[in-house]
C-alpha cells in the first residue's frame, strides 16, 4: 500500500504513530544517560565521554549504508523494521552492561543501527505527503509527544519506585541513578513494537532511475552548493551545543529539583516534582511541550519568514537558554530556559531537515537526510562529547560542578554560529515563496 492507494488522512495518521514511536525510543534513555553512567555505573568523566562518542561514531558510518540501501536497494519501511528489531536487543543489553568496554561497544553498534532511522523516518514521511511545508510539521510533532510521554513516564517511575521516603540528598540521588536502568528496558520494548509497526507503513521503494549508482556521491555534489553547505558546516557546532544540553541538563535539573524539594516551604517545587517526576528527565519534557507549539506553527512561520531567519531565531534561543542556565540557576528561570528548546529544535533542526528535502533531488533525499544526520548525530556529537566532557572536567572542583563556567561555553558557541549564518548564508524570500532560493526537483 502507498499514499496513492489510501486516503491521505489515514496515511498521515500512520506516519504520526511512526514518529511517536521513533522518538519515544530515543527519549526514554538519552536525557538520563550521563547521570546513569557517572552516578550509577561510576564511569570516569573520560569514560563517559567515550561512551557518548562511541554511539556517534556508529552514527557516522550507518547513514552511508542505510541511505544507499534506502535510495538504491530496499524499501524504506523494511529497512526501518530490521534496524529497530536489532536496536531493541542492543538497548536492552545496555541496561545491564556494567563495565566500560561492554557499554562502549554496545553504544557503538546501537548508534550504527539506530541513528539512520531518524533520517529514514523523515524521508519516508516526505515521500508520502503532498505538501512538505504544510504536512510535515503536524506529523513530526507526534515524535515530540512520544518524547514527552516517555520522559514523564520515566520520571514518574523514578519518583514512585526509586525515590526513598527518607534519606540524605546523596542517598536519594544514588537510588534514582540506579533506577534509571529501567529507561533502557522501556526503550527496548518500544523498539520492538516499532519494528513490527514499520511493516505496516506505506510502501516506499528505492528510486527506479537514479543518476548515479552511489547515492552518497550524488548527494555530496548537491550539498556543496548554497545554502546547504553553510547549513551543514554550522550544524557541527550546534550539535556540540546539544551535547552540553542533553548530557548535563538532566543532572543539573535533578540537583535543582532535589534542593528545592528539601525546602519544606517550596510548594511549587513539590508540585513540579509530582507532575514531571524526578531525575531531571521529566522536567526536560517542558522543552518538548513548547516544541509542539513551534512545530504546529511552522506552516505559518514559513509563510512569513525565510529559512535563514528561522535558523537565526533558533540560534538566538540556543544562546539565551545557555545564558539562563549559567547565570540564573533556580527552578523558575531554568524551567523557562528548558522551554526555549521548542525554538531551538523547531527553528533550527526541524527547518534544517526541511531545507535538506527542498534543495536535493528526489533520488538522493534519503541519503541527503542521512548525511545531515551524519553531521549532526555523528561528527558533531563525537567532537561535542569529547569537548563537553573536557570542559566539564575543567569546570569541576573537588567533585562539584561549576555550571556557570560549564554553560557559558556553549552560549558563546551559539553566538558564533549565529554570526556565521548571518554572514555566509544567502538571504531569501519567505520559505514558502516560489523564489525562496531554488526548488530542486
Amino acid at each position: 500500500m502507498n499514499a496513492a492507494a489510501a486516503p491521505i488522512s489515514f496515511v498521515k495518521t500512520r506516519l504520526c504513530i511512526m514518529m511517536f514511536l521513533q522518538y519515544a525510543i530515543w527519549g526514554a534513555w538519552l536525557p538520563i544517560l550521563y547521570p546513569f553512567l557517572m552516578g550509577f555505573r561510576k564511569f570516569t568523566l573520560d569514560q563517559t565521554g567515550y561512551c557518548l562518542a562511541a554511539g556517534a561514531v556508529g552514527a557516522v558510518f550507518g547513514p552511508f549504508i542505510a541511505g544507499q540501501l534506502a535510495d538504491r536497494k530496499f524499501a524504506t519501511e523494511k529497512l526501518l523494521a530490521v534496524s529497530h528489531a536489532i536496536g531493541a536487543g542492543l538497548v536492552w543489553n545496555l541496561a545491564g552492561a556494567a563495565d566500560f568496554s561492554t557499554f562502549c561497544t554496545l553504544s557503538f553498534i546501537y548508534g550504527f543501527v539506530y541513528a539512520p532511522t531518524l533520517a529514514l523516518t523523515n524521508s519516508l514521511a516526505f515521500a508520502n505527503i503532498s505538501n512538505r511545508d504544510r504536512d510535515f510539521g503536524p506529523i513530526r510533532l507526534w515524535g515530540t509527544l512520544g518524547w514527552i510521554g516517555v520522559g514523564i513516564l520515566v520520571g514518574q517511575v523514578l519518583l514512585r519506585k526509586y525515590t526513598p521516603a527518607v534519606g540524605t540528598e546523596i542517598e536519594i540521588a544514588n537510588a534514582q541513578n540506579a533506577g534509571r536502568a529501567v529507561a533502557f528496558q522501556l526503550s527496548a520494548v518500544l523498539g520492538l513494537l516499532m519494528a513490527v509497526y514499520c511493516l505496516t507503513l506505506p510502501h516506499t521503494p528505492p528510486a527506479k532511475s537514479p543518476k548515479q549508482n552511489m547515492a552518497w556521491a550524488e548527494a555530496l555534489g548537491e550539498i556543496r552548493m548554497q545554502p546547504l553547505i553553510t547549513l551543514f558546516l554550522v550544524a557541527i557546532p550546534v550539535s556540540m551545543i546539544h551535547q552540553f544540553y542533553f548530557v548535563f541538563t538532566s543532572d543539573f535539573l535533578g540537583g535543582i529539583q532535589r534542593a528545592a524539594a528539601n525546602a519544606s516551604v517550596n510548594n511549587f517545587a513539590d508540585w513540579t516534582n509530582q507532575i514531571f517526576g524526578v531525575g531531571g528527565g521529566g522536567l526536560m519534557t517542558i522543552g518538548q511541550m513548547t516544541e509542539i507549539a513551534v512545530l504546529g506553527a511552522i506552516p505559518l512561520l514559513t509563510k512569513k519568514f525565510s529559512y535563514k531567519s528561522l535558523l537565526m531565531i533558533g540560534l538566538c534561543a540556543y544562546a539565551l537558554r545557555m545564558a539562563i542556565f549559567a547565570n540564573m540557576p533556580t527552578l523558575l528561570p531554568v524551567m523557562f530556559g528548558v522551554a526555549l528548546h521548542g525554538l531551538c529544535f523547531g527553528c533550527f533542526i526541524f527547518v534544517a531537515f526541511m531545507m535538506v528535502d527542498k534543495f536535493t533531488t528526489n533520488d538522493v533525499r534519503a541519503t541527503a537526510q542521512n548525511l545531515f544526520n551524519l553531521i549532526f548525530l555523528g561528527v558533531g556529537i563525537i567532537v561535542g562529547s569529547m569537548f563537553a566532557t573536557k570542559v566539564a572536567g575543567m569546570a569541576t572542583d573537588n567533585g562539584v560542578m561549576n555550571y556557570k563556567q560549564l554553560f557559558t561555553v556553549p552560549m558563546w558557541m551559539a553566538i558564533g554560529s549565529l554570526i556565521a549564518i548571518v554572514i555566509f548564508m544567502p538571504s531569501s524570500e519567505p520559505a514558502q515563496e516560489k523564489n525562496a532560493y531554488k526548488r530542486v526537483n
